[in-house]
């Protein structure tokens, strides 16, 4: 018999899950991930084969565990986050009818402006009672629904309910179809006012007009979805008594992780997208500012989010497009195509010789959204190589990160007294450094930040177990090194700040021009 808890943490991002064995102190005994292929759609469509993503968390759980070579009584539990405004259709077995709508996905913009239209009162219905009004560019899970609704009416007969993709996982696992308060938020059905007590809102229902008999019941979010089917539990090797934890989606659980919820501590994430985090004890919603809080993936705690657009994203981006293209011209594709990142944005000036960089590439989000706007280098010379580029990238989404702490501060209350960095930019040194210049505060650099978000999930399911406790952060998900500002970077960085919202305001009108035919 083995002595060490261990749970089996499946992290399902838009590229793939990362699948990691954690130990209940905190150590990553084994991983491993599998990429999943998006499909774009004209017309603004994005999904998966959930068939593919299926087999991808079984493939890379299966060689997680082997990697690990621990008996079976040693795994308690299987728990698992996942990207979120993306739904899957199911039907009455949790196999899918349709394939997983990704929340980059935008064909459902026209079914949710319909209803501003015919019903305006549903936008106050939704900041009262739930906290997010559906969005009218169709990036959430209600407006997928309709889309399947209004476009495959068949597919949406045959379908049992709409789940979000760690809801689907669940289903696949133990064969129960079931959501709970923290994975059902970005339907935005919802009464998200008394955590203890959320349900479906009649009156939400009533607006958008979804059937209450498509959507999955609701358990505790602290409840089990359920044991392993014998056939999953076979194929993992594991016993059929392993127990399932009701999921969380992975914001929820990065937030966690980084210990967002300890008093004086934000969270600064930047994967593909950036995230300002912070833990409340009430529902907030400013919708001018786009910060908002949803369920957290603690009990009774409400999660404040700031989401700030694209991010790693945009450097991914530069680098497979620019440093290491494929095209006409010639294939400079390479293996590892981040490798020299460190020491090349390291070599590089603070303030990038006075090149701004733009990251609104897929428009700006918060504090001030506009889906008109876009991205740009401001300020080019012949100084300006990729490597300065690099560097202003890096940069210019610190400085948009910076823009939104006030508006995020004040929600919640307090000023962070730290910053704990997290997601795929946390691994660099130098990007840890740059944030805590631009912000000018403290900036914890999180550890193992690429298996942060499975660690959280991990977390999550140790404390509901209780072989944990929150007090316990800080060694299960030990931060790295501390970033103190620079006092003279930190000066050059408000300068140039400045001129980074002059851009903003400046370039505005002349994006709206441009876009206004191609955006929603």
């Amino acid at each position: 018999m083995s002595t060490t808890p261990h749970i089996l943490a499946i992290d399902l991002g838009t590229s793939g899950p990362k699948v990691a064995l954690v130990a209940a102190d905190g150590r990553l005994v084994a991983r491993s991930v599998r990429p999943v292929r998006t499909n774009e759609i004209p017309g603004g469509g994005a999904e998966q084969d959930p068939d593919e993503i299926w087999n991808a968390v079984l493939a890379a759980a299966r060689e997680t565990l082997r990697a690990a070579d621990l008996p079976p009584d040693a795994i308690r539990g299987v728990i698992c986050d996942s990207h979120y405004f993306s739904l899957v259709p199911v039907d009455a077995t949790g196999r899918a009818t349709w394939p997983c709508i990704l929340w980059m996905d935008q064909r459902g913009a026209p079914h949710v402006q319909e209803i501003y239209q015919r019903a305006p009162e549903t936008l106050r219905r939704w900041l009262e009672v739930h906290g997010l009004p559906s969005l009218p560019t169709g990036n959430d899970s209600l407006a997928h629904l309709l889309w399947i609704r209004e476009a495959c009416p068949e597919v949406y007969e045959r379908t049992h309910a709409f789940v979000e993709p760690m809801d689907y996982v669940n289903a696949r696992l133990t064969g129960r179809i079931c959501a709970n308060a923290r994975t059902i938020f970005p339907l935005v059905l919802t009464d998200n006012r008394d955590l203890a007590n959320v349900g479906y809102d009649d009156e939400l229902l009533r607006l958008t007009g979804v059937d209450r008999e498509k959507l999955p019941p609701l358990i505790a979010p602290d409840e089990r979805v359920g044991k392993l089917l014998p056939e999953v539990a076979e194929a993992l090797g594991l016993s059929p008594s392993t127990e399932v934890f009701t999921g969380l989606n992975d914001t929820q659980a990065v937030a966690v992780a980084a210990g967002t919820f300890l008093p004086g501590q934000g969270g600064i994430n930047v994967g593909t997208t950036t995230q300002l985090l912070a833990h409340v004890d009430g529902m907030h919603a400013d919708l001018e500012r786009s910060v908002l809080a949803m369920p957290s993936g603690l009990p009774g705690r409400y999660m404040l989010l700031g989401e700030n657009g694209l991010g790693g994203k945009l450097l991914e981006h530069f680098v497979q497009n620019v440093v290491y293209s494929k095209d006409g011209f010639a294939d400079h594709s390479t293996e590892d195509a981040y490798a020299q990142l460190e020491q090349v944005i390291a070599a590089e000036p603070a303030g990038s010789g006075g090149l701004l960089f733009l990251p609104w590439y897929g428009g700006a989000q918060a504090p001030v959204s506009d889906p008109h706007m876009r991205g740009a280098f401001l300020n080019l010379s012949l100084d300006a190589t990729r490597t300065r580029m690099m560097r202003a990238i890096v940069e210019g989404i610190a400085f948009n990160m910076r823009w939104l702490l006030p508006a995020t501060e004040e929600v919640h209350g307090h000023a962070f007294e730290e910053l704990r960095f997290s997601g795929g930019g946390a691994i660099s040194d130098t990007w840890s450094q740059v944030m805590a210049d631009v912000m000018a505060r403290p900036v914890l650099q999180v550890d193992e930040p690429r298996y942060l978000n499975a660690k959280g999930a991990a977390f999550v399911a140790f404390v509901q177990a209780g072989l944990t406790d929150l007090d316990r952060i800080d060694r299960f998900c030990p931060t790295r090194r501390r970033y103190e500002p620079d006092a003279a970077r930190s000066d050059l960085y408000a300068r140039l700040f400045e001129q980074f919202l002059k851009a903003f305001e400046q370039n505005r009108s002349i994006c709206q021009a441009l876009n206004a035919e191609v955006s929603p």
